[in-house]
């Protein structure tokens, strides 16, 4: 089993999607200071998140992730289906704010026949699907398919500018200036966050059978 994962968007910016026939070296590639599979993409970002901090604020993001060889079959209909399992580590990463599976909200868009994955039958005699829209998991449980998610990352809170706030002590509004240091973006800090919680998933799900 191999997991990796990068930054998929950065303040509007979008890098290379994940091909999700891609083995362990593909997967390694990604593995660099500020993982994009788009370099020219990243500086972009990085740029955008320059602009950012020199105006005191601060810019959310996307993190994609991949997990490649796992079995058929993990997971559970219901309770424990493998998309719960995952999101209820995902979400202990502070600034998560969202997740989605597969084609997730783009999804919805579709219709049936556009977002089901055809079955087929490959030249060992394994079954696998066409497409991936259902991201690796059907009603709870692995498919064998590449299992991938989409992480939603929010822009960091503490930030330079002048906000808005109210004195609880007093029972006033007033405006809150946040001192220190702050970071303009934690997208890039959360990827590696995100590679163990899908690790520590997966565990369970394979130490539970």
């Amino acid at each position: 089993v191999h997991i990796a994962a990068h930054i998929r968007e950065i303040a509007g910016i979008t890098d290379d999607p994940v091909h999700l026939d891609w083995v362990k070296p593909d997967l390694d590639a990604i593995r660099k200071d500020f993982p994009v599979l788009n370099d020219t993409a990243g500086k972009r970002m990085q740029a955008e998140i320059a602009k950012a901090k020199a105006d005191g604020d601060s810019v959310g993001g996307i993190v994609e992730c991949i997990v490649t060889g796992l079995p058929v079959g993990l997971g559970e209909p219901m309770f424990d289906g493998a998309e719960g399992v995952i999101s209820k580590v995902v979400f202990g990463i502070p600034a998560v704010k969202g997740i989605e599976f597969g084609s997730g909200f783009s999804g919805s868009a579709m219709r049936g026949s556009e977002n089901n994955d055809p079955f087929y039958y490959d030249d060992n005699g394994n079954v696998k699907t066409a497409t991936n829209n259902h991201g690796g998991i059907l009603g709870g449980i692995t498919s064998g398919m590449p299992l991938y998610f989409s992480v939603a990352i929010k822009p960091t809170p503490s930030i330079a500018k002048t906000q808005q706030s109210i004195s609880f002590s007093n029972k006033e509004n007033t405006e809150l200036n946040v001192k220190g240091r702050h970071d303009p973006c934690i997208v890039a800090r959360a990827v590696p966050c995100v590679i163990s919680a899908a690790a520590l998933a997966v565990y369970d799900m394979v130490k539970k059978g």
